[in-house]
């Protein structure tokens, strides 16, 4: 008895084992192919709830994160269900930008059910459903704590799950986060018979044929394989389907080659507009260039021409205020009578600096000064050194 006790107990686990491992085996399968539905539908139409495909994946995809799902345990003891987004919104709390408290904060959500469906809508429309299924797994202490042994979520097979999902982010989704699809009230069904669906290959036609010959009554004509039509003239629905989607795609496709040939042309006219703008701004920068390297060789010539002249007024010592005396004597305004004159010409006769004539010259780098500098080259203001000899004004007494 205890060795029949003992081999019933340990069969019962091998089932359970089993049935475990099948239950995640069909999970993932069934959750890879509705992937590839949806890439599908998403080359004719957008995404949105009423899509099928999309209505099925979700309920794939609550039930996998569902899959062994531990209880809350009650301050009484008793184990209360609870949803996967329990564990989602602890577990990917600490993601950057995440959708998290938008979704907790949401007025029409109430039931944490719905908030799960409605991170799930959210997370698509993001293109970011890879990115906190992979951040949640990362949390292996939050994940051990909600899940049991034998979850999907807690075995290898939930980087698969990371690795098919990757491929939702090429899809441009649009929901409504007001709609029935957020009820949680009834629990998430999947249908399998898009799943299920068998079309016949041509190759397997007459190996059909022949267990047709074998398994028929050799007396019935009826039942003979010549009456019976070849599978493909009963499918030829599925091949008309089979066109029609082959024909939207090269009509799809149409559409596209004639918005990437606009865009193509008006990105051609906007570079050359860009290159003739960029040509007429290196001309202006290039005038530029060469005026200001024109004023620059003049700033310098005017400066070289005021120290020259700045040197010359050094150099005639005394004779400059030879001369300024003698354009002091001919001045009329200064006194009538020669003895004015005179007594003027003497108390100048005293002075070495001419700090008039300095002043005149300025600043190196004015031109104001310049000019006053080069009128001082006129017989009016600057006497030359012959006409200072033979001045009356500067004939000693």
């Amino acid at each position: 008895m205890a060795s029949l006790s003992l081999g019933l107990s340990l069969s019962r686990k091998k089932n359970a084992l089993r049935n475990a491992a099948v239950e995640r085996k069909n999970l993932l399968t069934v959750c890879r192919l509705s992937v590839k539905t949806l890439i599908d539908r998403s080359c004719f139409e957008t995404i949105d709830d009423s899509a099928p495909e999309f209505v099925n994946f979700a309920s794939i995809l609550e039930q996998i994160l569902s899959h062994r799902l531990k209880g809350q345990i009650t301050w009484f003891g008793y184990e209360s269900p609870r949803s996967f987004w329990d564990y989602i919104r602890v577990a990917c709390s600490k993601v950057s930008h995440s959708c998290i408290c938008s979704i907790e904060n949401m007025e029409n959500v109430s039931s944490s059910r719905a908030k799960g469906r409605a991170w799930i809508r959210v997370a698509l429309m993001e293109k970011r459903l890879s990115e906190y299924i992979t951040a949640a797994l990362r949390d292996y202490k939050t994940t051990r704590r909600f899940y049991d042994d034998g979850a999907i979520v807690l075995g290898e097979e939930a980087n698969m799950l990371a690795g098919m999902l990757l491929g939702l982010n090429a899809i441009d989704f649009s929901f409504c986060l007001k709609g029935e699809g957020l009820d949680g009230n009834y629990p998430a069904v999947i249908d399998y018979t898009p799943y299920l669906k068998f079309t016949q290959s041509s190759d397997s036609i007459s190996s059909d044929e022949e267990e047709l010959r074998t398994l028929g009554s050799s007396g019935s004509e009826s039942s003979t394989p010549e009456n019976i039509g070849p599978p493909f003239i009963m499918d030829e629905n599925s091949w008309y389907n089979k066109c029609k989607r082959v024909e939207q795609k090269y009509r799809l496709a149409l559409e596209q080659k004639g918005y990437l040939e606009e865009l193509v042309r008006l990105r051609e006219a906007q570079l050359s507009e860009s290159v003739s703008q960029n040509k007429l701004l290196l001309q202006r920068i290039e005038g530029i260039g060469l005026n200001h390297k024109l004023e620059k060789e003049q700033l310098e010539y005017i400066i070289v021409e005021l120290q020259d002249q700045l040197k010359r007024f050094h150099s005639l010592g005394p004779l400059s205020a030879d001369a300024s005396l003698s354009q002091i004597s001919f001045d009329p305004g200064q006194s009538q009578d020669g003895n004015g004159k005179q007594g003027g010409s003497h108390l100048s006769e005293g002075k070495e600096d001419t700090p008039s004539l300095l002043g005149l010259c300025g600043s190196l780098t004015s031109v104001a000064s310049y000019k006053s500098l080069t009128s001082l080259k006129s017989s009016e203001y600057l006497a030359s050194p012959t006409t200072d000899m033979t001045s009356p004004g500067l004939t000693p007494s």
